[in-house]
């Protein structure tokens, strides 16, 4: 079956460099921001939706602009892209999440994709009322998505649950096709909420053998999941390109810069942030922790830490090496994420194309002059 690629919208900012964000990591510790607007968030995803990205995941937390409002204002200036919209459960209550998404899913034509962020970070979750401990997160989360699934199906739901109570919720007018629930988490009260409310499970950009062990894991929960990974990439038309990209990336991190984040990153509670610290333990040296595997990322950044580097052909290799443990969604982004999404649109999409890994989601609907040619869609020559 062919891969689906997703791509990123930094809504904490952009920039030439790394920007810091997520998991208390301060915006732009890494570098100069970009200015965020709706009209650069555009740019990024009409390129994403033209190169061939399914959807593009938009993050939540303290630290960017809300997923929510974001993506309803973007839907408006793009056709078939997916939004791939990260939410907190018990933020607000199960339906009203439910006739949100029913709504956007609805009035975008069924473009919708929620991804459901538990919070692994205590501190940051008080900021927004909510003081529960991390276990009670999860069991609130299992609460949280039962009801609301149950409510996209048309249900009428009654529960009076640990954390969570409604009587008689129900919406007035259900999605034709509920939205898909993607999950991740690496803690041991993540894998049974995974495998009874989720669609797609999603993992953190670890080497393969990692990620193997991770997916049994889940496997042994729920046989039929569809997995996804979520990695940066830094793809060239040679792979000392890409390494010179890579290397410049981190010239412009200094030690200070990298021993703050380190101090913030080692408090916090989720076990896929530790993951990602232990990649690196926080130095300069040994960030290649797989063939084509870069730490780098992860020393000024809070969450996914790791990028695919390398010509487009040993990207391609590595994405379907990936593939074959299982993996059939790849979320992907890059520094700044307007013009990395034409590197890796133009190089390593053609070339998983050539492989039979890849169609472009618009199909043949792509024959018209205004095709992409380096996204595998031949042009049209007028008569």
């Amino acid at each position: 079956m062919p891969m689906d690629f997703h791509w990123f919208l930094p809504t904490n900012g952009d920039s030439r460099d790394i920007v810091g964000g997520g998991h208390g990591v301060p915006v732009g510790a890494a570098g100069g921001v970009r200015p965020l607007t709706i009209g650069y968030l555009g740019q990024i995803a009409r390129s994403a939706e033209q190169l061939g990205f399914v959807g593009a995941l938009t993050p939540t937390g303290a630290w960017c602009e809300d997923a929510w409002l974001t993506t309803a204002m973007l839907s408006e200036v793009t056709e078939r892209l997916k939004f791939l919209v990260a939410f907190r459960p018990g933020l607000i209550s199960p339906t009203l999440a439910a006739q949100m998404a029913s709504t956007f899913q609805r009035l975008s034509g069924g473009r919708l994709l929620l991804n459901v962020v538990t919070g692994g970070e205590s501190h940051e979750q008080r900021q927004f009322g909510d003081f529960l401990d991390k276990d009670a997160r999860y069991a609130r989360t299992g609460e949280f998505l039962s009801i609301v699934n149950r409510l996209l199906r048309g249900e009428t739901v009654t529960h009076a649950g640990e954390h969570l109570r409604v009587e008689n919720a129900v919406l007035s007018r259900v999605p034709e096709t509920p939205p898909a629930i993607y999950f991740g988490g690496s803690s041991p009260a993540a894998g049974p909420v995974a495998a009874e409310h989720a669609d797609v499970y999603l993992t953190w950009g670890e080497p393969p053998a990692k990620v193997a062990e991770k997916l049994a894991w889940i496997r042994t929960l729920q046989p039929d999941m569809r997995f996804g990974i979520r990695l940066h990439v830094i793809t060239r038309d040679t792979a000392e390109q890409a390494w010179a990209e890579a290397d410049r990336l981190l010239q412009n991190v200094s030690a200070s810069d990298i021993a703050t984040v380190q101090a913030g990153l080692s408090r916090s509670e989720s076990v896929g942030q530790r993951r990602m610290l232990e990649l690196h333990g926080g130095n300069r040296d040994g960030l290649v922790v797989a063939p084509n595997l870069w730490a780098g990322v992860g020393l000024v950044r809070g969450g996914a830490g790791t990028a695919l580097v390398g010509s487009h052909a040993e990207i391609a290799d590595r994405i379907e090496e990936y593939a074959a443990l299982g993996i059939d969604e790849f979320i992907l982004s890059g520094y700044p994420h307007l013009e990395e999404a034409y590197w890796f649109g133009e190089g390593v999409l053609p070339e998983l194309r050539r492989r039979g890994l890849w169609r472009h989601p618009a199909g043949d609907r792509g024959t018209s002059a205004g095709a992409i040619p380096f996204a595998g869609v031949p042009i049209q020559t007028p008569s």
